[in-house]
């Protein structure tokens, strides 16, 4: 039995209609999301056909790519019945956010276990963000912004857990960073039929690749499955943001037959389709030197993509994809081709209560990044 609200239909239950009744859910987002030429950015790149998937604009409340995952894991946290949900991410976490705005709309308590990050003035958005979303705020693993102590972030959250179970007589649920579970990834095979039915319906034509970020692996995951499952020949390109020890060609094809098995257990008319390392497209070369510390490339990008189309995008996600796009567009390897680029940066604006909120009303531990610059690039993009 489902925990879907709602009358929304999702385009892969109605392709497979025994996984509307398997698969925990509930409606959140606001979808399809729109797919809009970029002509203007495409004629200073001379990409002749050039869109963007407009998943900033997913969700009333938040946006981004979140709330697609979010549907899944969300609605199997009602179904079994939790009372509190607990995710995990940098201090800025948008994911984070997205998990404390909805977990909230359905009455459940949200906990962030978050670790250091170079500053920037989205973190200090989200960190007020979250806090008028109810959610629980902990700072852990603090040793720095380039060196995360992993057994104090175990140990923190161990206690945590430990905490909850005593209070509450039960644990939270847990969410993985990102909301990459299995169930998350699932948003995005979704995604990929809502794509094949606005081909269908000419919207726009068959991409011939797709531009993404890629931090925690469940949007391309659930991309590469779901375009093989909706009979698409289009190509991910995926543009590492974090650690090549998170995202990487193994742990990619981990990740996709892991979400594959799992529709086919629930529904055997469900495909198990067999990938290898040669469907895998990785792009490591807009990284940077480590996660959330912006590049030139991509403040530039960010910045062309918002004078040309006035379309805002993000110096540690969606700016290192589209620098990509950019570096293959320069390279001419994009001549003639249908090039998709998906947006997963929210673009919703917060609450208005978060501007009048006093970074005082936080725990003390992240005020620091209240007080302290941000870092350079960040500085430079306002200019």
């Amino acid at each position: 039995m489902t925990a879907e609200r709602g009358s929304q239909t999702l385009p892969l239950f109605e392709r497979y209609p025994v996984l509307r009744e398997k698969l925990p859910h509930v409606s959140l987002g606001e979808f399809p999301t729109p797919i809009e030429e970029l002509k203007r950015l495409g004629n200073q790149l001379g990409i002749d056909h050039l869109y963007i998937k407009r998943d900033d604009l997913s969700g009333e409340l938040y946006g981004g790519n979140k709330p697609r995952k979010l549907e899944f894991t969300l609605g199997d946290a009602v179904r079994s019945g939790a009372k509190e949900v607990m995710t995990f991410g940098a201090v800025g976490s948008n994911h984070a956010v997205a998990t404390a705005v909805y977990a909230q709309q359905l009455g459940l308590k949200s906990i962030s276990m978050l670790v250091p990050q170079p500053n920037a003035r989205y973190v200090r958005h989200n960190l007020l963000a979250g806090h008028c979303a109810g959610a629980e705020l902990h700072l852990c693993g603090a040793v720095s912004e380039s060196m995360v102590n992993k057994p104090l972030v175990y140990l923190a959250t161990v206690c945590r857990l430990l905490h909850c179970r005593l209070k509450n007589g039960r644990f939270p649920y847990l969410i993985p960073p990102g909301g990459s579970s299995l169930l998350g990834a699932i948003g995005f095979v979704n995604a990929a039929f809502e794509l094949r039915d606005q081909i269908a319906s000419g919207e726009t034509p068959e991409p011939d690749c797709i531009y993404v970020a890629c931090g925690t692996m469940g949007t391309t995951a659930g991309l590469l499955l779901g375009l093989r499952a909706a009979k698409l020949n289009t190509r991910v390109v995926s543009v590492r943001v974090t650690s090549e020890r998170f995202v990487n060609t193994g742990s990619m094809l981990k990740l996709v037959s892991k979400v594959n098995s799992l529709i086919h257990s629930l529904d055997a008319s469900f495909p198990v389709f067999d990938f290898s390392a040669a469907d895998i497209d990785i792009r490591h070369n807009n990284f940077g030197e480590r996660y959330a510390l912006f590049t030139e490339e991509a403040v530039e990008a960010a910045s062309l993509m918002s004078e040309c189309q006035g379309i805002g995008l993000d110096g540690t996600y969606t700016g290192k994809a589209l620098a990509a796009l950019i570096d293959d567009a320069r390279n001419r390897v994009l001549r003639g081709k249908k090039v998709l680029f998906w947006n997963t940066l929210n673009s919703k604006k917060p609450p208005a209560s978060t501007s009048d909120l006093d970074y005082r009303n936080l725990p003390r531990c992240f005020h620091r990044y209240f007080r302290q610059e941000v870092q350079p690039l960040d500085r430079d993009s306002e200019k």
